[in-house]
């Protein structure tokens, strides 16, 4: 991609954009990452210390999550393992294609978060789109995270009590509303508050171990499966063309990592477009391992019967299950507070755009309005997850929001970068790529429409 001349953010000062809003909205940077400051006396060594090797890393850690709990239930709506590989490895191909058309615009809008850079280049309105989004998505991962919780906390519960399992158990404390509340009030909240998250790195990456180890239990029952676990039915092709679909939501949930990319490409010690598509290219492959691992094995040792959440199709007793159970949960204890960060911070920076006080000015009542903020946001989500019993709900709703970060914004950025080109003959090269990106954004469309749509009318009416 050949930068043109022309500039691609002609309009991104249109509606007083305040730069103290712009940094206060400095969101979604993986805490793993450190990046320069954005200045104009230091463009010229404003390198980054990540490696690409450790770029590659941070890459993966933001695409890996309790997502992978879903995918043998996407394999298995998917209507098999030939199907759902198919689709994971079409889907790559446009995922791979999106982060490196961020990097691009980044580079040519000399802007460093997801949202900043769909500002530049898009304009406002596409902007505040990006912006709601990224907090209606994080929002509804908040309720995700939580309704794990519950699962998870449901079966080490049940593995704990001297009751049978199949009997249940009427003691109080162990009822999941109760344990889901008290471990959000007591874990999570706190957590939420501080005004940064820095110090969230190092259980991050404890957290990236726990999915890793989640893998590897799902993968070791199926080669030495128990005896008890036999598969009620394995279906092998999808019902209908459309079913297959059906696992879209999940495979753009689980590998969304565009919004925090940025910040990661810009990270790096050599920032080029180039090198970064051999970055993602190798971290969106360890990734399709880990997903694919985790959903072909999980989808095979339980057919047609597995849960969305393939941990709660395991035995309670099982004791390599319960430590991962306990990774997870780990997982999301340490998430959810980055999430609600990342959603804080659009709210913050569109409260600051829209009444235009600068971030000095409002220094006093900043910290007033992140308690306010952080608590009803935290009750909102615990109060869904306590009545939405289900992930695959959740995942059916934002995995098109996710398809919109993957697939629609970034189209949309290599259209309006590859228009602002001055230049008196249009390659073929140049007609290429606005294709491509008008193909992105159909395709990102149809899939959140039809995700969308397939949400509201089948999985939240039933």
């Amino acid at each position: 991609m050949a930068q043109g001349t022309g500039s691609i953010n002609s309009d991104y000062k249109d509606w007083e954009w305040s730069a103290d809003a712009g940094e206060r909205a400095r969101l979604l940077q993986s805490p793993s990452v450190e990046t320069v400051p954005k200045s104009g006396e230091s463009q010229g060594n404003s390198l980054g210390a990540t490696s690409a090797l450790g770029a590659v890393f941070i890459v993966v850690n933001a695409a890996l999550g309790a997502g992978l709990l879903n995918f043998p239930a996407a394999f298995n709506m998917a209507g098999g393992v030939a199907a759902g590989i198919a689709l994971q490895m079409c889907m790559l191909i446009f995922i791979i294609g999106g982060l490196v058309i961020l990097a691009y615009c980044s580079q040519a809008s000399n802007e460093r978060t997801y949202q900043e850079v769909v500002w530049a280049v898009c304009g406002k309105v596409p902007g505040v789109l990006c912006e709601v989004a990224i907090a209606v998505y994080t929002f509804g991962t908040c309720i995700a995270f939580l309704i794990i919780i519950g699962d998870q906390e449901d079966k080490i519960i049940a593995a704990l009590v001297t009751e049978p399992e199949e009997a249940g158990s009427s003691h109080w404390y162990t009822d999941r509303k109760f344990t889901i509340s008290i471990t959000a009030f007591l874990l999570i909240l706190p957590l939420s508050i501080p005004k940064e998250i820095g110090f969230q790195k190092y259980a991050s990456s404890l957290s990236v171990i726990g999915t890793w180890y989640v893998t590897a239990v799902i993968i070791i029952k199926y080669i030495w499966p128990d005896k008890e676990l036999v598969p009620v039915e394995i279906p092998t092709s999808p019902s209908t063309w459309t079913a297959v679909f059906n696992a879209v939501p999940t495979i753009c949930f689980g590998f969304q990592c565009h919004v925090s990319s940025v910040p990661v490409f810009n990270s790096m010690k050599q920032p080029e477009v180039k090198t970064w598509g051999a970055v993602v290219t190798a971290a969106m492959v360890i990734a399709l391992f880990v997903y694919t691992g985790t959903g072909v094995c999980g989808f095979l040792t339980f057919g047609a019967g597995v849960e969305q959440d393939v941990l709660l199709s395991y035995p309670s007793n099982d004791i390599p299950v319960a430590l991962a159970r306990a990774f997870i949960i780990l997982c999301v204890l340490t998430s959810y507070p980055i999430l609600h960060f990342c959603g804080r911070a659009v709210l913050e920076g569109l409260w600051l755009r829209y009444t235009g006080v600068t971030v000095e000015e409002d220094v006093v009542r900043e910290r007033r309005r992140r308690l306010l903020q952080t608590i009803s946001w935290f009750l909102l989500t615990l109060l869904l997850a306590l009545f939405i019993p289900d992930i695959g709900k959740v995942i059916s709703v934002i995995g098109g929001l996710a398809a919109c970060f993957i697939f629609v914004f970034p189209g949309l950025c290599l259209i309006q970068a590859k228009l602002s080109e001055i230049q008196e003959t249009r390659a073929i090269s140049w007609w290429a790529q606005v294709s491509y990106g008008v193909f992105m954004v159909t395709l990102g469309a149809f899939i959140f429409g039809q995700t969308t749509a397939n949400a509201i009318f089948v999985d939240l009416t039933a």
